[in-house]
């Protein structure tokens, strides 16, 4: 694999306006109609959001998921896709480079809700 090249620079203020956090998977349903998209229901210790992901293409079984943590951006603008409102984004590594790919996850279990960076 070649990396893909950087994208342009940021400041660390445009950084620290993302919020990223640890939520644990609760469930992972499949979307009608949808190709690609399933609907993730995720905790994040004081709260529960539905997290709509483009995962159903790039793994065998979505619900290998359920039970992990893994990192989402909650301070993005509520988007509806497919007909289902998503409260973020999942991050992972390796889409955008043609891996493929794996969840962003903690090294070890933290509570649901821990802030990175």
């Amino acid at each position: 694999m070649i990396p893909s090249p950087i994208k342009p620079i940021i400041s660390v203020d445009a950084l620290n306006q993302l919020d990223i956090r640890v939520g644990t998977i609760e469930a992972v349903k499949d979307i009608p109609g949808a190709d690609k998209l399933v609907q993730m229901r995720v905790n994040f210790g004081d709260h529960v959001r539905t997290i709509v992901a483009g995962m159903k293409q790039e793994r065998e079984n979505p619900q290998e998921v359920v039970g992990r943590q893994a990192l989402f951006v909650v301070n993005l603008e509520p988007r509806k896709m497919r007909g289902v409102l998503s409260e973020g984004m999942l991050f992972n590594i390796g889409f955008a480079d043609g891996v493929k790919p794996v969840l962003a996850v903690p090294e070890a279990p933290v509570p649901d809700g821990t802030r990175a960076g």
